[in-house]
């Protein structure tokens, strides 16, 4: 109810393209959706899924995400709505080469924040940035980013 009276969405929709930078050097293309659920006009819950992919030299790499938790926004101007956010969930990775694969799970940590910048109440374009903790196979990769860009849908 909170969402509605103050004229804040309920709930929004993301989908776009994603640049990843992975510890290492591996620079990765993909796609990011999300959806968020607003419970006022401050304070929602997303849930996000990215994929990073890479081919060089015959290797051919592909990274996704899944994660979920809070998130909050700014809603003081019509123009701009800029947002914080801390993911949790899962990361899964493979590769393959030369017909051989082989992959892992893990945790994955996504920490960042971006700005819808609203073309009207309902659609707005959205670019973000986010730091990535990835913890599997006895490893942790901390030094990781990723950068969605794309279009909202708010309802």
């Amino acid at each position: 109810m909170a969402a509605e009276s103050s004229g804040s969405p309920k709930a929004e929709f993301f989908g776009g393209y994603q640049y990843t930078r992975l510890q290492g050097g591996v620079n990765a293309n993909g796609f990011d959706f999300s959806g968020n659920g607003n419970f006022n006009e401050w304070f929602g819950i997303t849930a996000d899924i990215g994929a990073a992919f890479k081919t060089e030299n015959g290797v051919s790499f592909n990274n996704y995400t899944y994660t979920f938790g809070p998130t909050l926004s700014l809603r003081a101007n019509k123009a701009y709505t800029p947002f914080v956010h801390v993911l949790l969930g899962g990361d899964h990775a493979s590769a393959s080469f030369a017909g051989v694969s082989g992959s892992g799970s893990g945790l994955a940590v996504l920490a960042g924040g971006g700005v819808d910048f609203n073309f009207n109440r309902y659609m707005a374009f959205r670019g973000a940035a986010d730091w990535m903790m990835l913890h599997g196979s006895g490893g942790t990769s901390s030094k990781n980013f990723r950068m969605p860009i794309g279009i909202v849908f708010k309802f």
